[in-house]
């Protein structure tokens, strides 16, 4: 990676210069802001001199004369109050460019100390269908796996599924009392909710229905042969289910380890945060109090009220002996850290969790777990009105629902344009468009910001979504179909115009980008960086023609197309979207 390799020559610089540096400054480099002046570019003299009381651009100078890097840039320069930018040489990037079409990875280098992370996302619960709200956790979290993998990390997936809980009460005395068999063959999930609608009325109207719902549930928790066959029988349907959506959303989980496999551990974990003063008994329940050990406005066991902080208690056992899901979640990051010796768990769920994970995870901390753990929050998606997206009656909207819309919106828009394609080609195309561009639209965001559903705009061949990009790496595909038999791409690369040097330059930059991702989990940066480079890569197909050209222009050329079609096609696979070879 270029900026690794400058940042590292920097710093040498500042050793060779005689300039020591004070603990906890790094000087590095960033791609510049401006390319008039050059491609990457450090303000580390600027910084630096305020702190040594000298002038910057003179410290700039200093640092320069001491810069080896003549293999990689052409042009150094100090600029402005004492900014220091470098501009790669078309040598430097030429062998880039045929590093790029060579390697498996594309260039990208792996993690420096590979780490093991457990991704907890999606979650669905058990007898309710997955809905729109599912989306975020769902693609984030799998976008996030694909690319700590990657680049490295050994991941381990895991979909915390809801199958125990309050519910399943009214559940199984539905099943008991109102369920369709046949129409619970036909659509499980369907009649599992209608059946939980219907006895969730009569609840609420009768009181009775409520006292009987409540005892299906204590006769399931105390292990009840007839009600542990139907929770069974509710969570296999229910996975088969959802196996099907993962399915068309190539989606997979290497675990499904729901809330009912940790029941055994919760009792003796809260016995032991007794034992260890970690919980205490208030008001009959047992929960976790502020121990006083950070600041009150960090510490997540204290709200303010008015003028003065209170108590927040973390419960993890109600007074009627009920656990919650922070006894749960905590029983969970016990056998993550001691069965999957997880050196992260990331958890991809809502921002409005905030307050139950920064509690569960002080609480694990104070148990001696010192695991990073990551709640990595997002916002809400919205209708077009701005509202949260919903159907015209007010139901949730169905994902499987939504994945099906989009496919045979892309179906129909294929159909308009007669490309000489089967009906089973145009099946597949409108599959993939239509699934990459949900997906797309969801991670093109910045994940900690509601948006807007549109479908218009996902399924759009102009502007940021997955129809232009994969338009993009059709157009990469298409030149060398149009080439007489195989092609050979050697190591004879001269960049000598501005398109091309463009192009080798954003293609350079998916080594870092690649890597960014995971620094603040944000799989919009790598969403940003393939439009750039499908950008990049148009302004280069109108400015230097490729099959008119010769010699080692037409190889250089062929080579910036093949190098775009391998980061198009590795970046949107990073994103959970599959590619096409004609559209």
């Amino acid at each position: 990676m270029f900026r690794a390799l400058l940042t590292s020559r920097l710093q040498a610089a500042f050793t060779a210069a005689g300039i020591d540096l004070p603990e906890g400054f790094t000087p590095g480099v960033v791609i510049a802001s401006d390319t008039r002046f050059g491609d990457y570019q450090s303000n580390a003299a600027m910084i630096l001199a305020k702190q040594l009381k000298t002038n910057p651009r003179a410290l700039a100078e200093q640092i320069k004369a001491a810069l080896q890097v003549e293999d990689l840039c052409e042009k150094i320069t100090v600029d402005g109050p004492g900014f220091l930018n470098l501009t790669l040489s078309p040598a430097a990037l030429a062998q880039r460019l045929a590093v790029i079409v060579k390697d498996d990875h594309v260039g990208v280098p792996p993690v420096a100390q590979a780490k093991t992370i457990v991704v907890d996302f999606s979650a669905p619960n058990i007898a309710k269908p997955m809905h729109v709200g599912h989306i975020r956790s769902t693609f984030i979290g799998d976008s996030l796996a694909r690319v700590a993998r990657f680049i490295g990390h050994k991941v381990i997936t895991d979909n915390h599924v809801g199958d125990w809980g309050t519910q399943f009460g009214m559940i199984i005395h539905g099943w008991k009392t109102q369920l369709d068999q046949s129409k619970l063959m036909a659509d499980p999930i369907h009649e599992l909710v209608s059946v939980y609608k219907a006895v969730n009325a009569a609840a609420k109207a009768d009181e009775a229905v409520l006292e009987i719902c409540k005892g299906e549930l204590v006769k399931l928790q105390q292990g009840d042969a007839e009600n542990l066959g139907i929770w069974k029988e509710c969570v296999r349907l229910t996975l088969e289910q959802l196996e099907k959506v993962y399915g068309a959303l190539d989606i997979k989980f290497d675990h499904y380890l729901g809330e009912s496999y940790y029941n055994d551990a919760l009792a003796p974990l809260v016995a032991e945060m007794l034992n260890q003063g970690i919980a205490t008994i208030s008001e009959g329940a047992t929960v976790v109090f502020s121990d006083g050990s950070v600041k009150p406005e960090n510490d997540p066991f204290l709200i303010r009220d008015k003028d003065e902080w209170k108590p927040a208690p973390c419960i993890i056992r109600k007074g009627d002996g009920g656990y919650l899901y922070a006894t749960t979640d905590l029983a969970t990051i016990d056998y993550r850290v001691k069965e999957w010796q997880a050196d992260e768990i990331w958890y991809v769920v809502g921002a409005p969790q905030q307050l139950h994970f920064r509690q569960v995870f002080a609480a694990a901390q104070r148990r001696g777990i010192t695991t990073k753990m990551i709640h990595i929050a997002f916002g809400s998606i919205l209708g077009p009105d701005g509202k949260m997206f919903k159907t015209r009656s007010g139901e949730t909207v169905g994902l499987l629902e939504v994945i099906d819309e989009a496919i045979e919106r892309a179906r129909t828009a294929a159909d308009e344009k007669e490309q000489g394609l089967s009906d089973t080609e145009k099946d597949e195309i409108a599959r993939i468009i239509g699934g990459g561009s949900v997906k797309y639209a969801e991670l093109s965001q910045n994940r900690l910001t509601d948006y807007k559903f549109s479908w218009d705009k996902m399924l759009s061949l102009q502007g940021n979504t997955a129809p232009y990009l994969i338009n993009a790496y059709v157009r990469t595909r298409s030149i060398f179909r149009k080439l007489d038999g195989e092609v050979t791409l050697t190591e004879d690369l001269a960049i000598t115009e501005p398109a091309e040097r463009a192009l080798a330059m954003k293609l350079a930059q998916f080594a870092e980008n690649a890597h960014d991702i995971l620094d603040d989990h944000r799989p919009n940066l790598l969403a940003n960086y393939l439009y750039e480079l499908a950008d990049t890569y148009h302004s280069f197909y109108e400015a230097c023609h490729v099959l008119r050209s010769e010699g080692t222009a037409r190889n250089t050329r062929l080579t910036l197309c093949e190098a775009t079609s391998r980061v198009l096609k590795t970046g949107l696979g990073l994103l959970g979207i599959q590619t096409t070879e004609r559209m």
